[in-house]
């Protein structure tokens, strides 16, 4: 497993900005496929973006996100990013990010072997 850790998170304005990081260790990161999460209060958690590992990338969303979230990687730093502009108060969560990358593809099957990391508010003001 690798170690996963999120930062960027905040309060912000409706229409605001963020940008969160996700540091990872390990030799197999730039190879692995990560993906942001988010969860709300009494909510279930929600997919949110993935973006895949190897030489060449490919990203995905969330239709809630969609067009508003860019997610991108630095892989020389072992850095995911997920942009997020004209945030909405229905933003309001958790973002965590992990190697559950179920929407790069949705045949895969989480278990132990996942990594996930500790999480970042994000609050969205009215």
């Amino acid at each position: 497993q690798m170690t996963l850790v999120e930062s960027g998170g905040g309060l912000v304005q409706s229409g605001g900005s963020l940008r969160l990081s996700c540091a990872g260790s390990g030799v197999l990161f730039e190879d692995a496929h990560i993906q942001w999460n988010r969860q709300a209060p009494g909510k279930e958690r929600e997919d949110v973006s993935c973006i895949t590992g190897g030489r060449h990338t490919t990203t995905y969303y969330a239709d809630s996100v969609k067009g508003r979230f860019t997610i991108s990687r630095d892989k020389g730093k072992n850095l995911v990013y997920l942009q997020m502009d004209d945030l909405k108060p229905e933003d309001t969560a958790v973002y965590s990010c992990t190697t559950d990358h179920s929407l790069c593809d949705p045949s895969y099957v989480s278990g132990p072997y996942d990594s996930w990391g500790q999480g970042t508010q994000v609050t969205v003001s009215s």
